[in-house]
């Protein structure tokens, strides 16, 4: 009985350092590359992956919009369905004011929702990066007070810290840390969670069952991250947006 015990507790233990390995590995960042100036600047996987995004999405625009028709048909369709559900989405919570904010809006939700999504295509998703999903934050972030200040005015934007009361100062002044760090953390930790879970499908049953819930959580798990990410965003704009 203490034999196999032993054999059991060194089985579970050997489970939990091959994904704890597993897991390093995914957190490392992968260079690609090395720029050869200045000793040498290391260009990492995620970098060039979310250049390839880039190139699909903008030949994609170029060929979806070169023949537009008044009466839309086939491909059209589904490109005036997506941008109209995208444009219902956004000003649903920011209002008419927040019309001038959607092509930025709307890019991140299209990037985050393909970066999720290639792994289907054997490529490592660039949100796996933690530089990536920081990045991602701080742009969001930076978008947020931008919006609050462009529509209350700098010494408005300013007043706003003071909301409700004076002694709220403090507090709303680390939210312009903890917005960004949530947002990051949520993005980075459930694609990094869906790897782990995914691992630990393959021990159980490495055939067939793996198959389907990867495309569970690149496809369907990886749009909701993408819609979490977009609805935050614009859901703290509208909050920043908002007169006194």
């Amino acid at each position: 009985m203490c034999c196999l015990r032993f054999l059991y507790f060194y089985k579970k233990e050997g489970v939990i350092m091959d994904i704890a390995e597993k897991l390093m590995e995914e957190l490392e960042c992968r260079v690609a590359f090395t720029i050869p100036v200045f000793g040498g600047i290391p260009v990492p996987e995620s970098c060039v992956i979310t250049w390839v995004i880039m190139a699909v999405v903008v030949l994609a625009s170029v060929l979806l919009v070169r023949k537009l028709k008044t009466v839309p048909t086939g491909a059209q369709c589904l490109l005036e369905i997506g941008i109209n559900w995208m444009n219902n989405f956004f000003l649903e919570i920011l209002g008419p004011k927040g019309k001038k904010y959607l092509p930025i809006l709307e890019t991140f939700l299209i990037y985050i929702g393909i970066s999720n999504i290639v792994g289907l295509f054997g490529l490592r998703p660039p949100t796996k990066d933690l530089g990536v999903t920081a990045t991602l934050a701080l742009f969001a972030i930076l978008l947020i007070q931008f919006s609050g200040m462009r529509e209350k005015g700098f010494k408005g934007w300013l007043k706003s810290f003071k909301e409700p009361m004076p002694l709220m100062i403090p507090m709303n002044i680390l939210e312009l840390v903890i917005k960004p760090l949530s947002l990051c953390m949520r993005l980075f930790g459930n694609v990094l969670g869906a790897f782990v879970v995914m691992e630990l499908i393959k021990m159980i049953l490495p055939v067939g069952l793996p198959l389907v819930f990867s495309f569970y959580f690149d496809i369907f798990d990886g749009c909701i991250q993408a819609y979490v990410f977009v609805f935050l965003t614009s859901l703290f704009m509208s909050e920043a947006m908002e007169s006194e």
